[in-house]
């Protein structure tokens, strides 16, 4: 960055997103931030490196940015369609399941590359975004439509989403840490 280069200063900004309304917008620019933080602490990561589980941790950084994908997935049947895919066993949420639950109902995520998972990660999000554009700030406002979360509001899922997604990021640093540690502290190959 150059003192010229101001680009980076709409980060530190919550303003509306164009081509939402002000509430959405402000929220869909929140969860921009989340995402790009996100795929900043997972930069350069090998195949390798996104399978570790050093001691101590029970999920690999592969996990756990599935597991944000499924996230953000399962909460677009919740919002959008009030159907919970979990109890309604939904077709086209099958392929998430093992990387919202961790593993414990389906398969861990292993073996995937980084422009897999954040492919994955932009695709999901674009649906999302795709979404949100065809609301309003009375919908932000709206309970969650069916028996799923009906106490809980649109905004407070949304909010949720990308609370989820901050949380896991967090672990993801230590992760990383862990990793490039033990990295240095094995010894050279002979």
């Amino acid at each position: 960055m150059t003192p010229e280069d101001t680009s980076w200063q709409r980060w530190y900004r919550i303003e509306p997103e164009a081509g939402f309304t002000p509430g959405i917008g402000r929220l869909v620019q929140m969860l921009a931030y989340a995402r790009m933080t996100t795929e900043h602490a997972v930069q350069g990561l090998s195949v390798k490196d996104l399978d570790a589980v050093p001691l101590g941790f029970t999920n690999s950084i592969g996990m756990l940015l599935a597991h944000v994908a499924a996230t953000d997935r399962i909460y677009q049947f919740l919002s959008f369609e009030g159907r919970d895919p979990i109890t309604e066993d939904t077709p086209a949420y099958r392929p998430f399941v093992g990387a919202m639950t961790f593993g414990e109902q389906g398969e861990r995520v292993q073996g995937r590359t980084l422009d897999d998972l954040l492919g994955q990660l932009r695709e999901v999000r674009a649906a999302t975004l795709a979404e949100l554009r065809t609301r309003d700030d009375a919908w932000l406002a709206s309970l969650l439509p069916g028996d799923a979360m009906g106490f809980a509001n649109q905004h407070w899922a949304w909010f949720h989403v990308m609370e989820d997604e901050v949380s896991h990021r967090g672990q993801i640093r230590l992760l990383r840490k862990a990793i490039e540690a033990g990295k240095a502290e094995a010894p050279a190959p002979s």
